[in-house]
């Protein structure tokens, strides 16, 4: 225990793909203070997607002020800091100045087709998805390195030298935290270098063949540390100066520690910028044979890892953003189910948005989005309820996929995540699925997963059964559609999925600068 009574409140940075937040929780698991502020989505060409990792940085301290300043809280009121993460997405930065030396490229971006295509003939799919649980997928962060060095003037050279480090956004935010007087921690943790396809996922240490193979020099890496551990204080001046990080999670693994799927058998699924259902499988890490990733759930100090197996689903927040971004038709996101009410169903009408291609179960980074079904019928009603109907019918194909490797029928299903107040969705989450869909008290689960993860390090909550105590139903929606029409509508689903495949050529997008 670090500072048994030295804090009311935990903080939790939660940097996603869309927004970047800081909130507040006390001992209770209630939230005390909360900010919010979005970033800019940077799309160069079709299949790239990228984010400025300096204004990530800057909106991360403003957040932090913000929520700090909203009830004059001081840094002996926070007890420690945890950090959670959009996953996979990439920052290379010069080791002495903190200088990015390209813009993070983002989870979503497919630009690093033909390198994993290279990797399949030489490594092998099946011996990478054996060391590291996950397919060979532009999905991943260890392409992203090797494009940034290889198509960025210099950068190889340089990272060579030992000028340049690797990090996702953890492992940035981390190091800017703690930077002062030219040192700072570079290190990620289990969960997010399980993320990389360059980490051995029994031994938990870079894999030196594979950082051979995607050309990363390994001096590159950060250090792997655990979700829940002391790792430092903040030496940023500011309003959590020397304040304890004591915890990092990629969002899914926080969410997952936030819904209290602790032990082996309980499944959650997140609703943020894409949908994504984890499966605790305990100490044991269980091998796919369906579409899915083997991944790291997380770490608690120096216990054995557990393990998850993972759905992940690209497309599904940010589809209700595209709506209100490039077509218009919303004003904000929660219009949505407003505008999808006015209709009875979706007419015929079914959006797969595979916009950068599909994960799981298909991994196909050819596949492009489709709206299928159009007829004169079709309104802007039909639209927003395809549009959300897309998500149910993305998170049945992984469900199916989960039960029939983990062997065993999910009886029910945990959801969290921006989309779960939209009690349309849930509703049909329900009936597609034909299982219970129950919504906790606190659906924003990442950053309280964060939370607890740095809360256990410092001894403000004493243990996991402490944590699995706090959890607590809002709401369960009942499956209300007969099986017939349940099975109609997704075998029509899967017609248009159909559509979306062999479109793009995205090697054909893989080119310098």
């Amino acid at each position: 225990m670090l500072n048994p009574g030295g804090g009311r409140v935990i903080a939790a940075l939660d940097q996603g793909t869309t927004s970047t937040r800081c909130i507040l929780f006390d001992h209770d698991g209630r939230r005390r203070g909360t900010s919010q502020m979005e970033h800019r989505q940077i799309m160069p060409k079709p299949g790239w997607v990228e984010h400025d990792a300096v204004e990530i940085w800057r909106n991360a301290r403003r957040v932090i002020a913000d929520v700090m300043a909203e009830d004059e809280w001081s840094a002996a009121d926070v007890a420690a800091l945890g950090i959670t993460n959009q996953r996979e997405t990439t920052v290379v930065w010069d080791r002495s100045t903190g200088e990015p030396v390209y813009n993070a490229i983002v989870w979503q971006d497919v630009r690093t087709d033909s390198l994993c295509k290279k990797l399949r003939d030489g490594i092998g799919e099946d011996r990478i998805r054996r060391i590291t649980g996950l397919p060979v997928s532009t999905y991943f962060s260890g392409p992203k390195i090797a494009w940034i060095l290889d198509n960025v003037d210099g950068a190889r050279e340089r990272a060579e030298r030992g000028e340049l480090i690797f990090g996702t956004i953890d492992t940035w935010l981390t190091w800017n935290l703690t930077r002062r007087q030219g040192k700072a921690l570079h290190v990620t943790d289990v969960t997010n270098a399980s993320r990389t396809m360059l980490m051995n996922l029994e031994t938990l240490e870079w894999d030196p063949a594979l950082c051979e193979a995607m050309g990363v020099p390994m001096e590159m890496l950060p250090t792997i540390v655990s979700s829940s551990q002391y790792l430092g204080v903040v030496r940023r001046p500011g309003p959590l100066h020397n304040v304890a990080i004591g915890g990092i999670l990629g969002d899914q693994q926080a969410a997952t520690f936030g819904q209290a799927c602790l032990e082996p058998g309980e499944a959650k699924n997140t609703y943020g910028t894409g949908n994504f259902l984890l499966l605790n499988t305990g100490t044991v890490a269980q091998r796919s044979d369906h579409g899915l990733i083997t991944t790291v759930a997380y770490r608690i100090g120096e216990e054995l890892p557990v393990y998850a197996l993972e759905g992940s689903i690209a497309v599904t927040g940010s589809l209700v953003q595209w709506l209100r971004d490039n077509l218009g038709l919303i004003p904000d996101a929660p219009a949505v189910e407003d505008l999808a009410k006015t209709v009875d169903d979706n007419g015929g009408c079914y959006i797969v948005p595979a916009f950068s291609g599909l994960l799981a179960p298909h991994w196909r980074p050819d596949a492009r989005g489709v709206i299928a079904g159009l007829t004169r019928y079709i309104n802007r009603g039909h639209i927003a309820r395809a549009a959300l109907e897309s998500t149910a019918y993305q998170t049945r194909e992984v469900v199916e996929a989960m039960n029939r490797d983990s062997g065993v029928s999910l009886t029910t299903l945990r959801v969290d995540g921006g989309m779960v107040p939209n009690d349309l969705l849930m509703q049909f989450q329900a009936d597609i699925l034909g299982v219970p869909v129950t919504r906790p008290t606190i659906t924003e689960t990442t950053a309280l997963g964060a939370a607890y993860a740095a809360g256990l390090t410092v001894g403000f909550w004493e243990s996991t059964d402490e944590i699995r105590a706090m959890w607590s139903e809002d709401r369960t929606f009942v499956p209300d559609m007969d099986a017939d029409r349940r099975d109609a509508l997704f075998a029509e689903w899967s017609k248009a999925v159909e559509r979306t495949l062999d479109w793009a050529d995205p090697e054909a997008d893989d080119a310098p600068i």
